[in-house]
């Protein structure tokens, strides 16, 4: 258990806190590109507790500004996008991607006035499918050469999702391995010619045993957690019996992602970037190491589970996630369908809307949560001591870091030493783009 005043110390992210300090050193994703896609690219956005706009203008540069116009508050949501920036429709003040005032109509000719009016921006860059916004000080970090940052965008799929929730327990959830074994339970396994672009509905590598049975059979793993330079790689491991394991190795990517195994030739990383203090959006961006990815097959699934515009699962607290207690007792372990994001969106959302960790009881398979708490305090204590966080780091550093290594598969006992390994290069040596060698 921990006290209140160091629940509050790691999840609250508003503008001067401790966590929001360090959250605002990193790239944050801000919206998916296809959400600039439509005739007017102009979207309200709210992230880390501050209210935005984010535009895109005629050239094709993308802008983040403070929301509210500075000459009198009104809402630039509901600008004109002309003459090489967003124009508020109550005077007319118009405002590039920097945040420069260019002209201020209903003044005299003569006025200095705009040459002195910036408003508050912030720079976005367009990395696989997402628009990504720095907010903190100085230079921003550079993007690690992470597999789902140098695919090729044919091999990648972005998406999102609201969950409303702090954005500390949505992270939880995805570094939480034993978890597995329960709220994701199915009862039967199915057609594996189904399971494209959905999380364990595919068979384990090196094996037909499919990942279903092994998390419904196998619901006591031992859980190793090893620091990296990118945050925490997580190995779960579960005895199978004669002479064979099935391993997992998934990652936290600090601060806030997490990077898992969807099949024997997909990956997602996932970030999940606060609102707020009380609700997120997950962000997820799927890489292929085999065949061009499948944009419009795994757009039109999660279609069917989530509603645009602002991409909310149609299965939520309003109508109880769906539940079913027939398919409680038959199908599988929570009654809420088949789709993982609302099995996980019910337990984070289920917590509150920021979890009261005073009246928790960890234990031994909570161990990843308790290192990367840990790690989370540590980066805290750093910014707040003027030093750099970790991953933090110049394009040159950036660019050694790759990976990170994502496997699910079932190995002889005896060769668990370099089976992740051995794994994941054969897994690039077959990629049909040219992969970077994991750590």
């Amino acid at each position: 258990m921990m006290s209140a005043q160091e629940n509050d110390l790691i999840t609250r992210i508003a503008p001067g806190t401790p966590c929001g300090d360090l959250m605002r050193r990193y790239w944050q994703p801000a919206a998916l590109v296809e959400e600039l896609a439509e005739r007017r690219p102009v979207k309200p956005v709210r992230l880390l507790g501050e209210n935005l706009v984010l535009f895109r203008d005629e050239q094709g540069r993308y802008g983040l500004l403070r929301r509210h116009c500075p000459h009198r508050g009104a809402d630039l949501a509901f600008g004109r996008r002309e003459h090489g920036g967003l124009r508020c429709s109550f005077h007319g003040w118009l405002f590039d991607v920097t945040g420069q005032c260019l002209e201020t109509p209903a003044e005299p000719v003569s006025s200095p006035l705009c040459r002195n009016i910036r408003q508050p921006a912030y720079p976005v860059v367009e990395r696989s499918g997402v628009l990504w916004a720095y907010m903190g000080p100085g230079e921003a970090p550079a993007f690690p050469a992470f597999d789902c940052f140098v695919a090729p965008d044919a091999y990648t799929f972005a998406f999102k999702g609201l969950w409303e929730c702090n954005w500390l327990q949505a992270l939880e959830v995805g570094i939480d391995p034993a978890h597995a074994s329960y709220l994701h339970r199915f009862f039967e396994d199915e057609d594996r010619s189904k399971a494209y672009g959905r999380q364990f509905r595919d068979a384990s590598a090196d094996s037909d045993m499919p990942m279903t049975q092994v998390m419904r059979e196998h619901g006591r793993p031992s859980i190793e957690v090893e620091p990296t330079g990118y945050g925490l790689k997580i190995v779960t491991t579960r005895d199978l019996g004669n002479g064979r394991t099935h391993v997992r190795v998934t990652n936290q990517i600090f601060p806030h992602a997490i990077s898992i195994p969807l099949s024997q030739e997909m990956m997602l990383t996932q970030w999940h970037a606060p609102v707020d203090d009380e609700s997120c959006y997950w962000y997820t961006v799927f890489t292929s190491f085999g065949k061009p990815v499948d944009k419009a097959q795994m757009r039109a699934q999660r279609l069917r589970v989530y509603e645009l515009p602002d991409y909310r699962s149609k299965k939520n607290r309003s109508n109880d996630y769906g539940f079913d207690p027939h398919e409680q007792e038959h199908k599988t372990y929570t009654g809420m369908g088949e789709d993982i994001n609302v099995h996980d969106q019910w337990a984070v959302e289920s917590q509150g809307r920021i979890q009261d960790r005073t009246k928790e009881h960890l234990g031994s398979s909570d161990t990843a949560i308790s290192a990367y708490r840990r790690l989370l305090k540590r980066s805290i204590d750093q910014v707040k001591k003027g030093e750099r966080p970790i991953l933090d780091v110049g394009a040159e550093e950036a660019a050694r870091i790759v990976g990170p290594l994502t496997i699910d598969g079932i190995s002889a006992t005896a060769a668990l030493a370099t089976y992740a390994a051995d794994t994941d290069r054969r897994r690039r040596e077959g990629a049909q783009w040219p992969a970077q060698a994991a750590e």
